[in-house]
């Protein structure tokens, strides 16, 4: 894969300016560029740099903006920041590189308007500044306990910074003007007290609210006896707040910060969430790194991890209300996509019990275009309150996964299964007689039975194995597990019963044990030499695999926005895959087109003889009998898949007949195209703002009692049957699970 290429446009010899709204800009100096990789170091970059501008690299420093974020200015100074600015910028391919001296970075910043933070040092001794409040959903505010009685958050408690040390300490590069004087406009007082918080900091001083309500906020230097205040009320008949008097002057010399400063989630989480909206997956460890760089704030992990938890709910929304949009937003979906079905059910305290989406495209595109064969599974999710995505998955006719259906239930358990089951059957009403591939754990058994009763159902041999393992684990050797799960395959895999027979014996010359349950885990569901369905060759329900990679990037989120994320990825695969089978030009779909000129090729080689009208003898490694008629071959290959095998080749090539005709139709581009032909519509966001008092009283669903235990997940995956771990095995008494020297015959 080619590595992401950026072009740098390095800048230097000119000098920083500070505009009105507290964004900088650069000017003067000379530009050169230089193209750059992922595979690009640090010290190579500096180099080259060093060469071009002729100057040294051992001072010199290196930094960069955010992209749409002119007032913050990152500094390179190890190769995870390279790295990092190459990500950030990603395909809008440029970007700004400003290189300087130590020195001239000092005079950079005395260019800048004059910060008293400058001539101000932090020590222990006296007040701390009080943290910024959380007020919904986002208000960060620095106020006294003892002027105004607000919501409290616990403050995270910060190491003390110099601030002299303006490598260290950021903030005053781009904050300095937030703040400028009468007159001065903001959209609501959220923005005001965000934009006052960061001018305190940026000059060093710490204030508190003598007024603060929705109509007027006023505010004073905590330091006694400093003159600077400011008060900013409405703009009448306006949502605008403006700036109606300030006195500038400071004569506190900055002595209510000396106790460094302490900030709470919720502000650290405004900080972020900017960056959290282009990478998803910042890391605390990556957050508190930045914090401590940008604005000399130390945080530990968890604190971190809250501010991050924070600026997602600032982002996305409160999970709590994403649960009482769920009778709005199923409306949404019918409404935009006519023919889908989206329905819900809540447990007798209006708490959130479970939830089934089907789209109109989907059902069709399953009932005109797809083989009756669906895969159940489910996945648990990482939300804050869990729960499980119960899904059932096709396959077109390329063999790419089609989702039909899937719901999100608080747990699973035979009454969901049974509830998405019924569901389902309402949703797609179907007419052949149906193969499902699935779990038999759960209840998912019986509830299959109970809905659809005369269903085929075929045990996933993934499950199957994986339960074997286990209850083998522990009285055999690595080894011989090894051999009897080996075996166990073999078993399944067999198209005949002499085949099936053979393999189960060599199960019973290891143990016999490991015999009895094959032979007692009804053989007649999942041994293909039993089976009734059609499953074309498809034997476990993990077939979705795609399908839970999206379900995955978005468990995290609220409920309503998982599902439009999901909904969104079908609607951008669904147009994909019909404009790009527009292309094709073969009866049948590439991946089918290429298997079958593999048995046509074998087919060539083979001898036909003629033994009656319809059935044909083929002779080649073995000797097989065809039945063109019945589409049947005694090598079981034609019925398993759905196209000819090469002895059915090898006869209708003799008859002067195409193979293409005796393909089944779940395979030809002319089906794929019937799959895709529907396409999904956006649902345009829910607003509960938006729906009326009455609508909002007539259903009220409520977060479900469970919610995720505190603390990093513990992870204990199932040992694989691929890899399983050796035993320790005792070479004095042959016993597993110890040694010699812990043995107790020693």
């Amino acid at each position: 894969m080619a590595a992401m290429k950026v072009i740098a446009i390095c800048q230097s010899g000119g000098q920083f300016a500070t505009n009105g709204d507290g964004s900088l800009s650069y000017k003067g100096g000379e530009a050169y560029a230089i193209d750059i990789n992922e595979q690009t170091n640090l010290s190579d970059f500096k180099s080259e740099v060093a060469e071009m501008f002729n100057c040294s690299k051992d001072n010199m420093l290196l930094k960069y903006f955010l992209p749409g974020n002119k007032m913050t200015l990152i500094t390179i100074s190890k190769e995870k920041d390279l790295q990092r600015m190459i990500n950030f910028v990603g395909d809008s391919g440029t970007v700004d590189v400003f290189i300087m001296s130590e020195e001239a970075a000092a005079q950079n910043m005395s260019v800048m308007p004059a910060s008293r933070s400058s001539r101000t040092t932090l020590s222990e001794d006296d007040d701390p500044i009080i943290a910024p409040v959380d007020i919904p959903i986002e208000m960060a505010n620095v106020i006294d306990q003892g002027d105004i009685d607000m919501q409290n958050e616990t403050p995270i408690t910060c190491t003390p910074i110099n601030i002299q040390e303006e490598k260290l300490l950021k903030a005053a590069d781009h904050w300095q003007n937030t703040i400028t004087g009468v007159d001065q406009r903001f959209g609501s007082f959220n923005e005001f007290r965000e934009a006052l918080h960061r001018y305190s900091i940026a000059h060093g001083f710490a204030y508190r609210y003598k007024k603060n309500d929705s109509h007027r906020v006023t505010v004073k230097c905590k330091a006694q006896g400093c003159p600077w205040r400011i008060y900013a009320s409405r703009v009448a008949t306006t949502q605008l707040i403006y700036i109606k008097k300030m006195n500038s002057k400071h004569t506190c010399e900055g002595a209510a910060v000396k106790a460094g400063y302490r900030s709470t989630r919720g502000w650290v989480g405004s900080i972020i969430k900017e960056k959290l909206k282009t990478s998803p997956n910042y890391k605390p460890k990556d957050i508190a790194e930045d914090i401590m760089r940008e604005y000399g704030i130390q945080l530990n992990y968890s604190q971190a991890w809250r501010a991050k938890e924070i600026a997602r709910e600032q982002l996305q929304g409160s999970f709590k209300e994403a649960y009482a949009l769920i009778p709005f937003f199923c409306e949404k979906i019918k409404e935009t996509n006519p023919g889908s079905m989206a329905t819900f059910t809540t447990n007798d305290d209006s708490s959130f019990h479970r939830l089934f989406v089907s789209f109109h495209a989907s059902i069709t595109g399953f009932l005109q275009g797809c083989r009756p064969l669906l895969f159940l599974d489910s996945t648990p999710l990482n939300s804050k309150y869990q729960g499980n995505l119960l899904s059932a998955t096709a396959a077109d006719a390329d063999d790419g996964i089609f989702p039909v259906a899937f719901a999100v239930v608080d747990a699973e358990d035979e009454d969901n299964w049974h509830w998405f089951l019924q569901e389902l059957k309402a949703a797609a009403p179907m007419t052949d007689q149906i193969t499902f591939v699935a779990d038999i754990q759960n209840g998912l058994k019986k509830a299959l039975a109970e809905v659809f009763d005369k269903c085929y159902h075929s045990y996933c041999l993934r499950h199957l194995a994986e339960k074997l393992n286990r209850e083998l684990k522990g009285q055999f050797s690595h080894e011989a597990r090894r051999f009897l799960i080996n075996d166990f395959y073999s078993a399944a895999q067999a198209v005949r019963l002499e085949g099936f027979q053979q393999a189960v014996e060599n199960i019973k010359g290891i143990a016999s044990d490991a015999y009895n349950w094959v032979v007692q885990s009804e053989p007649e569901h999942w041994a293909t030499a039993f089976f009734g369905g059609a499953r074309y060759n498809h034997t476990t329900s993990n077939f979705g695999q795609p399908f839970y990679s999206w379900v995955s990037e978005a468990s995290e989120l609220p409920i309503t926005q998982m599902i439009d994320i999901l909904r969104g990825k079908m609607m951008e695969s669904i147009y994909k895959n019909r404009i790009d089978s527009n292309q094709w030009m073969t009866k049948l779909t590439p991946s089918n087109e290429e298997k079958l000129q593999k048995e046509i090729a074998v087919a060539r080689s083979l001898q036909v003889l003629l033994t009656d009208d319809n059935v044909f003898e083929v002779r080649g490694e073995s000797v097989e009998a065809v039945n063109i008629d019945n589409w049947d071959c005694s090598c079981k290959g034609w019925q398993l898949t759905g196209l000819p095998c090469c002895h059915a080749i090898a006869v209708l090539d003799c008859m002067g007949r195409s193979p293409y005709d005796y393909c089944s139709r779940y395979f030809t581009t002319e089906s794929y195209h019937l799959t895709y032909a529907e396409s999904i519509y956006p649902v345009p966001s829910v607003d509960l703002s938006d729906q009326d008092e009455s609508a909002r009283l007539t259903v009220t669903v409520t977060p479900p009692p469970t919610k995720r235990p505190p603390g990093r997940p513990k992870a204990k995956p199932i040992e694989s049957i691929d890899m399983m771990k050796r035993q320790l095995q005792c070479s004095k008494c042959k016993g597993l699970g110890h040694n010699k020297k812990t043995c107790k015959e020693s």
